[in-house]
């Protein structure tokens, strides 16, 4: 599966941004989808994380985003979300869209995720 990441921008503190991340190649519906940021001098960090269709969609979240970002998908446009909101500097990052198509491996462990995006940058301004 292919992964094309956009929506990424430069926003001020408490504004907000919707990534997008559109896919192309094989059964999205079937593949768990999830958002991974690595600033600049840091490792890369789990975002967020969808379940495929089959496991029910449930959602996952890193405590720091709890509250403020939501992901979803729409299986019929083969695309993932991720709506950014109360945005602060610390969320600044390069943003990652992963898929993987089995369940096995801890879902915030980026060496199960078989597949990345380009990335996308986000910069929220103080």
């Amino acid at each position: 599966v292919q992964l094309q990441a956009s929506g990424g921008g430069l926003v001020q503190t408490g504004g907000s941004l919707r990534l997008s991340c559109s896919t192309s190649g094989s059964t999205f519906r079937n593949y768990d989808m999830g958002w991974f940021r690595q600033a600049p001098g840091k490792e890369r960090e789990f975002v967020s994380a969808i379940g495929s269709s089959g496991s029910g969609s449930g959602t996952r979240y890193t405590d720091s985003v709890k509250g403020r970002f939501t992901i979803s998908r729409d299986n019929a446009k083969r695309t993932v979300y991720l709506q950014m909101n109360s945005l602060k500097p610390e969320d600044t990052a390069v943003y990652y869209c992963v898929a993987r198509s089995h369940t096995a491996g801890y879902y915030f462990s980026p060496e199960t995720y078989g597949y990345w995006g380009q990335g996308t940058q986000v910069t929220v301004s103080s």
